[in-house]
């Protein structure tokens, strides 16, 4: 029994270990100074970090002014996004960015999707993050917003809504995912 106890506790040890390493690998709310582009996010981020200077300038705005198709959003509600993840790939540096990153937000919020279910990850120029998440994802432009369920690719929007609407291309997605998942039920 002795034996056993030991075991656990040197397991549990090396496990809390692991975790801790791991976590700290990822830094997060990471700002780099640009000669081209000034201060730009870089990694992870928080939302909290768009609403600081010099983001906040474009951010707030767009958030705030953007009108919500209301349609689509009672689709989320009923599709339940708030059961996929969703990761984004954005710039700071990017006009396309400047425009979904604070529409998609304010959608998110208008769902009460949870952060926890949220990655945010910006990147350079070159569509580069710290961490390399964008290589994982094929990441070609920005915004990119992927939709992950059961850690499968659900769908994503790639630089601009095909409807002209984020709210409603996340909707085709959720119906889109549902009717497969329906059919391979009934196959």
């Amino acid at each position: 029994m002795k034996k056993f106890i030991t075991n656990i506790v040197a397991v549990s040890s090396l496990f809390l270990a692991t975790q801790q390493f791991n976590a700290q690998k990822t830094v997060v709310n990471r700002e780099v100074e640009t000669q081209k582009d000034g201060k730009m996010l870089l990694g992870h981020q928080l939302k909290e970090q768009f609403l600081k200077a010099p983001y906040s300038d474009w951010y707030v705005k767009e958030h705030d002014d953007y009108a919500l198709d209301q349609k689509a959003i009672s689709e989320l509600r009923k599709e339940r996004l708030g059961t996929y993840d969703i990761i984004v790939f954005m710039g700071t540096w990017c006009e396309d960015s400047h425009r979904d990153f604070p529409r998609l937000m304010k959608i998110l919020e208008e769902v009460s999707f949870p952060e926890s279910k949220l990655s945010i990850i910006a990147v350079n120029r070159k569509k580069e993050s710290p961490s390399g998440d964008e290589g994982l994802y094929n990441i070609q432009k920005v915004p990119t917003i992927i939709l992950k369920r059961y850690g499968k690719e659900a769908g994503r929007i790639v630089e601009m809504p095909t409807s002209g609407y984020i709210e409603r291309d996340l909707a085709e997605i959720l119906k889109k995912n549902d009717s497969s998942v329906i059919k391979e039920i009934f196959k």
